[in-house]
Parts: C-alpha cells; sequence; structure tokens
C-alpha cells in the first residue's frame, strides 16, 4: 500500500511498515497544506492511507466521500507507539477507503 505520514508522525515507524511505500508530508512538499487540501493532495498522488495523529480530522473533514484509509494515532510518544506497532499495522491492513481508524496508544 501507499502510505502517507502526516506532520507529527515518527519517522521511525516507517521501518516497521516495510510491506508498504512509505512517504512523508514533508517529503512530499505538503507540509503547509491544511487538512482538507493534503487529502486531496494525496488521493490525487495515489496514496491509499494518512498515517496522522491529528485526532480532530475526523470532524473537521468528511472522510466517508475519501478515497484513502486515515489511520490515527492517539499518541506523540515514540516510545508508546513503539509498543503499539503491532496495533499500528494491523489498522493499515485492515483499513479501507474513507473509514478513519483510531489506534489507542497505552
Amino acid at each position: 500500500m501507499r502510505v502517507l505520514f502526516d506532520q507529527g508522525t515518527p519517522a521511525p515507524l516507517r521501518a516497521h511498515l516495510a510491506d508498504h511505500s512509505i512517504s512523508t508530508a514533508f517529503e512530499c512538499g505538503w507540509s503547509e497544506l491544511t487538512n482538507g487540501e493534503l487529502l486531496d493532495a494525496a488521493e490525487r498522488e495515489g496514496f491509499e492511507v494518512l498515517v496522522t495523529m491529528d485526532s480532530n480530522l475526523k470532524h473537521q473533514q468528511d472522510l466517508g466521500i475519501r478515497s484513502l484509509a486515515i489511520i490515527v494515532l492517539l499518541s506523540t510518544s515514540w516510545p508508546r507507539i513503539q509498543k503499539a506497532v503491532p496495533s499500528v499495522v494491523e489498522a493499515i491492513r485492515s483499513s479501507a477507503p474513507g473509514r478513519c481508524t483510531e489506534v489507542s496508544i497505552p
């Protein structure tokens, strides 16, 4: 799958998703885009999943009309996220277009 990491998504997570093609918003030159613009750009470029830390995204955007899945990590702490990598991997694996999945991070 083509996966896009939003600003703030820990880059080390990339190493745990070797089966996927990972890019970051920064690498794509999209650091300054608003959420709607980022979703539009990601869809245009064929990304299938957006991984973000922005839990408000689902309230700001109509995700049901989107052609990509949204995975929200409910922590900004890489050490905590690292312990939950299997849950993140499963969320990406089972993602579906237009669906927002929140991954609890203990």
